[in-house]
Formats: C-alpha cells, structure tokens, sequence
C-alpha cells in the first residue's frame, strides 16, 4: 500500500514538472489583487497543460493502480480518481495562471506546438512508466536512507 500511495504522489507531483522555468514572474503585487478570471487566459493554460503531456502520466498512473485494484472495483475507482485529478488539474492551473505571465504561456504553447514539444507529449506516457519503474526500485534504497536519518 506504502508503494502505491508513494507512486501516485509522485506521479501527481511530477505531472505538472515538465513546465519550463519562468524568470520573469508577476509581481506580488499582481497576484494579491482578487481579480475576475481571465478566461481566455486559463483555456491557453489549460491546453499547455494538456500540451505538456501531462495527461499521458496520469494515465501512466492510472494504469499501474488499476492493476492493484480488483477488477469488480474498477469503475468505482475510476470516478473517484477522476475526481480527485479534476481537482489537482484546476489547482496547478491557478498555480500557472498567478506565476507565469500571458507571454510565458504564449510561448509554451508555441514550445509544445513545436516537433520537440509535439515529441517530448508523445513520450510523456513512457518516460512516466519508465521512471515509475525505476523510483520503485529504488523505494528500498530511500526508506533505507530516510530511516538512517530519523533515527
């Protein structure tokens, strides 16, 4: 159960990693204020998001935990997963829309429209699975050397 629960962590936390680095954040002071949503805005955030590849991790994830679950309990799982990842998607797109600018998202979106941005969503889904393989391997290692230290 630990594995399953440290690998759906990971996962959601990492799904949203591939976005690039922003050196040009808003101000503070932009994101104090209670503004109305932009709504065009969170759609181009939205479809970097989806651009990203995101999509093809957790499905990655998805993939793994169902074949932990009984196959009877599927659907149930599924609806409440999809659930819970609705909530994690509109998290991070706030999170996008109060640290990156218009221009920033504007020029991911040209990134992912690229051939290396249209690649790097292609093999979102593998290099998931490849890298969910290889944390497990090395889960033992890393509760070996969090135990070291708690101690």
């Amino acid at each position: 159960m630990k594995k399953l629960i440290v690998t759906f962590g990971i996962v959601l936390v990492s799904q949203f990693g591939f976005a690039q680095t922003n050196a040009t954040k808003q101000p503070a002071t932009e994101k104090a204020t209670a503004a109305p949503v932009d709504e065009a805005f969170k759609k181009e955030v939205e479809k970097v998001i989806a651009s990203s590849g995101a999509s093809g991790q957790l499905a990655s994830a998805k993939k793994q935990i169902l074949g932990m679950i009984a196959e009877d309990k599927h659907a149930a799982f599924l609806v409440e997963f999809d659930a819970l990842t609705a909530k994690v998607s509109e998290s991070t797109v706030k999170i996008y829309m109060e640290e990156y600018t218009k221009e920033d998202i504007k020029a991911m979106l040209a990134f992912y429209d690229s051939p290396v941005g249209k690649k790097m969503a292609e093999k979102a889904e593998v290099i998931a699975t490849k890298s969910q393989e290889e944390m497990m391997s090395l889960q033992g290692d890393m509760q070996a050397l969090v135990m070291k230290y708690m101690q």
